[in-house]
């Protein structure tokens, strides 16, 4: 069975595919900058433990990371547990995906691999959006070009900022009031960031549609997607395993030379 590992600002996924490339454990953790190997590889054996699997049931592993500081404590982690090399998602990597930013070297991995995960899955073009720390969203054409996209302020960092410069704003949770408009403090707070992500989105999309000249399938994930979808009017497809499903694929393509 193959370890998939995707380290971000906020979560660390973990998921493993079994050999009919079925998703069958999926998690997701937060990123703690400051634990060692040795408590990283505590919290995957349980895991793996509390989703019925054993650590003689990881046979490899692959991971993709925005996190540096973090990538090398978790490879320790993998190392300890399963005594096996992990592929990383890098430069020298074969991804399938044809990047042509100004710069491709400055692309998050991540994003490379929920492009690859949807290239190989949905219709072309498509319009690929992560919500996390920042909400990425990437753009490629019917070609598998990879074309450029935009960097939003994530819910969670925006609300930081928000309570943070504002004496009487609290912290709040992500969830749906009942109603847009909001007849208490909290409420407020809840719909303003919730319906401006999905506005937002929504808006973004028509405005890459028009650039393009051509509709596109648009493919969501990320740990706050779930709860912002919902409210878009656009036809979004809700993927929260899409990076598992990049890893997996580029770990086959690139297991030869592994």
């Amino acid at each position: 069975m193959l370890l998939a590992v995707d380290i971000g600002n906020t979560n660390i996924v973990f998921g493993c595919v079994n050999d009919e490339n079925e998703v069958v454990l999926f998690e997701r953790i937060s990123t703690n900058h400051h634990a060692t190997s040795a408590e990283y590889a505590i919290l995957i054996k349980n895991i793996l433990e509390m989703n019925s699997f054993g650590l003689g049931d990881i046979d490899d592993a692959v991971m993709s990371s925005v996190v540096p500081s973090v990538t090398g404590t978790v490879t320790g982690a993998i190392k300890k547990l399963f005594s096996i090399d992990i592929m990383t998602v890098g430069p020298g990597v074969k991804t399938g995906l044809n990047i042509l930013i100004d710069n491709p070297a400055q692309l998050g991995s991540d994003q490379v691999v929920d492009a690859v995960a949807a290239i190989n899955q949905y219709p072309l073009p498509q319009i690929i959006i992560d919500m996390g720390t920042a909400t990425t969203v990437s753009v490629v054409d019917k070609n598998k070009n990879y074309l450029g996209g935009l960097i939003i302020a994530g819910m969670g960092t925006a609300t930081d900022a928000l309570t943070s410069k504002t004496a009487q704003l609290p912290k709040i949770n992500f969830e749906v009031p009942a109603k847009v408009i909001g007849t208490n403090t909290i409420d407020c707070m809840k719909s303003g960031m919730m319906y401006s992500n999905a506005c937002a989105l929504d808006g973004i999309i028509e405005r890459i549609e028009e650039e393009l000249g051509e509709k596109c399938t648009v493919v969501a994930t990320g740990g706050l997607a779930e709860i912002v979808v919902p409210l878009c009017k656009r036809d979004i497809i809700l993927d929260k395993s899409l990076l598992i499903k990049g890893l997996t694929i580029i770990y086959k393509k690139n297991k030869s030379r592994k």
